[in-house]
């Protein structure tokens, strides 16, 4: 039989259990909640480059974009006593519609950019050039989503100097230490890295890595009459 002692031991530790799981819900949906509005402020400010892009070059009959902000951008590291948050400057938003992810692109991997965006790996081309440009993306937030993605998908990046387009190649899994995958290249590809399994408890012990290549369509004007980004219908293929 219990003793009251015992009795009492048990009651508390439930009640701890329970004041332990209400502060993790919590701090979930701050989380959540932090990120959401996180994004939705980086949209409105890369809107509003895209938008002055468009009113800068109107008339302009070879219609490239001046690209004064992200080339501020690019000078942003993550870094002790770097610009915060606040400061920083999109590099543009990824969207892949058929498995429903749309996310902003921050430069960094630190714990805080990957909480709030997608981040760009150091050291790789960014995402207006040419070269091997290499994403990362927490498996249970922003590349939730990768886990249904399949050969032949379309993923679209916007940057203030156009829309591109590429094509999903390769789907595979290798080791956090394996990093070709981010090596310099003279093709136009994306590379997404996400942690895997998708649905493993802790830090996860593999990477999920998604390869494409990029479509010869751009747009290089992207931003529609309504002062939103073109969708396919508007664009010349």
């Amino acid at each position: 039989m219990f003793t009251l002692q015992t009795r009492s031991f048990l009651r508390g530790t439930r009640y701890l259990f329970f004041i332990i799981g209400i502060v993790a819900l919590a701090y979930c949906g701050y989380v959540l909640l932090d990120a959401s509005l996180y994004q939705a402020d980086q949209t409105r400010q890369f809107q509003d480059k895209l938008s002055e892009s468009q009113a800068n070059t109107s008339g302009d009959s070879v219609g490239t974009l001046a690209l004064p902000p992200l080339e501020e951008a690019k000078s942003v590291r993550v870094e002790s006593g770097g610009p915060s948050g606040s400061e920083r400057t999109p590099l543009g938003r990824i969207d892949i519609n058929r498995i429903g992810l749309s996310a902003m692109i921050m430069e960094g991997i630190d714990a805080r950019t990957l909480r709030r965006a997608v981040g760009h790996i150091p050291g790789t081309s960014l995402p207006d050039q040419t070269g091997n440009i290499a994403l990362a993306g927490h498996r249970d937030t922003f590349f939730r989503a990768l886990r249904n993605i399949r050969e032949g998908d379309e993923i679209t990046l916007q940057t203030l100097s156009g829309l591109k387009h590429y094509s999903v190649d390769s789907i595979l899994v290798v080791d956090p230490n394996d990093t070709r995958v981010l090596n310099k290249s003279a093709e136009a590809i994306l590379t997404l890295v996400t942690c895997y399994p998708f649905s493993f408890v802790g830090p996860a012990p593999k990477r999920f890595i998604v390869r494409a290549h990029r479509l010869a369509t751009t747009t290089s004007d992207p931003v529609g009459a309504n002062g939103m980004p073109r969708k396919d219908s508007d664009e010349t293929h």
